[in-house]
């Protein structure tokens, strides 16, 4: 019986192979419908599919001053007041006191050359003025007692009691006395005139600062021969060239038929190369009446508001002519973007920072308009790249390839 039980027991394989196969279908769908949703939504992110063509704009500092400015120049700082310092006598340099940057006031001694001969003279001077003070106190003397010796001689002539003789005799000493001490004064001068001119070829030999200024080039050395015209062999004109930092000026070529738009006291902003993160405030400070032919413009010297040592003479720069003064407000530099860069999403202004071949929305908290610049008062820094004229199919992530202009 157990035997034939067993007998009747049929495995249906036609029933199992077709639960199997509906269960891979189902498989397959289920899958089929997870890939093209996630597929989906990296194509609606931006994470897959081709790249989006912009054009990419640069995050910038601008000056508000930038919407009222007439005109612009260029040109180079200069000293007003500058001088080469030499000697008026040829001598050898045995000492110098300053280098390239040293401040000195005005009459300060910077350098001297070789002056013991001068030295011995003006010590000579000096001895034969006194020496001559001395004959002149002497003649003095004389004088004093020749003048008592005088009076009482004619007090004893009246009486009769010498004779008229004695009387002559006292008067010529009296004389004498006399001419002794107008030429003992005569030759107090003549030392005192001496000395001077010796004291004269000794500050020959002393160079000094004419004004207060800064030394900006040193070109002797201790041991240089220093002569007036630097004609001998080796020999220096100059030891040292200053400039006066308070007369720094920026010299700038204006077009002739710009020209209308200066005046003088006009207010400007001065920016020089060497400094390109600040601008000066500065004004006119002279137009040159002359125009240079060969190039059409005229010179026109601006002056700094306020002094800065970081200001050297012969840095360039670049002057902005302004309508007006700017206000205190409007002085310092704002972020601002070109306001096709600005779009709005969602109710939120935005940009796109252009970020390792993606572009990435960024809310910014827009400020006032600067011209075609809008200020952007956070979100974004200068030196950003952003993406300028958003197209509506840019997403955030989305992959860009930035076309040049």
């Amino acid at each position: 019986m157990a035997s034939e039980d067993l007998s009747h027991l049929r495995i249906e394989k036609s029933a199992l192979v077709s639960r199997t196969r509906r269960r891979k279908r189902v498989y397959w769908v289920v899958s089929a419908a997870v890939v093209l949703a996630l597929l989906g939504v990296l194509l609606k992110t931006g994470v897959i599919g081709p790249s989006v063509s912009v054009q990419a704009g640069t995050v910038t500092l601008v000056y508000p001053s930038q919407t009222f400015t007439l005109l612009n120049a260029s040109g180079y700082v200069v000293a007003q007041r500058k001088s080469a310092l030499a000697s008026k006598v040829t001598g050898r340099l045995v000492w110098l006191g300053v280098e390239e940057g040293s401040k000195v006031r005005a009459g300060e001694v910077i350098a001297r050359l070789e002056n013991d001969d001068v030295t011995a003279a003006r010590a000579q001077a000096q001895a034969n003025l006194s020496t001559a003070r001395w004959n002149l106190d002497q003649a003095k003397a004389e004088y004093d007692d020749a003048a008592l010796g005088l009076k009482r001689a004619r007090e004893l002539v009246a009486k009769g009691y010498i004779a008229q003789a004695d009387h002559d005799t006292a008067l010529a000493r009296y004389d004498k006395a006399v001419a002794a001490v107008r030429a003992g004064e005569a030759v107090v001068k003549s030392s005192e005139a001496a000395l001077k001119a010796a004291d004269v070829a000794l500050e020959y030999t002393l160079i000094r600062a004419p004004f207060r200024a800064v030394v900006l080039t040193k070109n002797a050395d201790v041991g240089d021969i220093v002569t007036p015209l630097g004609a001998a062999a080796n020999a220096k004109a100059s030891v040292v060239s200053v400039a006066d930092m308070d007369s720094l000026k920026v010299e700038a070529d204006v077009s002739e038929s710009n020209l209308e738009q200066v005046k003088l006291d006009q207010p400007c902003e001065i920016q020089l190369d060497a400094i390109p993160g600040e601008r000066f405030r500065g004004k006119v400070h002279m137009i040159v009446p002359t125009a240079d032919r060969s190039k059409a413009t005229v010179l026109v010297k601006v002056g700094f508001v306020g002094s800065d040592p970081r200001i050297l003479p012969e840095m360039s720069a670049k002057v902005a002519f302004l309508s007006r003064s700017p206000a205190p407000s409007e002085e310092n530099a704002r972020i601002a973007v070109s306001k096709s860069a600005v779009a709005v999403r969602n109710g939120r202004t935005v940009v796109f920072l252009l970020k390792d071949g993606k572009a990435y929305e960024t809310p910014v908290i827009p400020g006032d308009h600067l011209g075609d610049m809008e200020e952007v008062r956070s979100g974004v820094k200068a030196g950003d790249r952003v993406v300028m004229r958003p197209p509506d199919a840019l997403k955030d992530s989305s992959k860009v390839s930035v076309v040049e202009k």
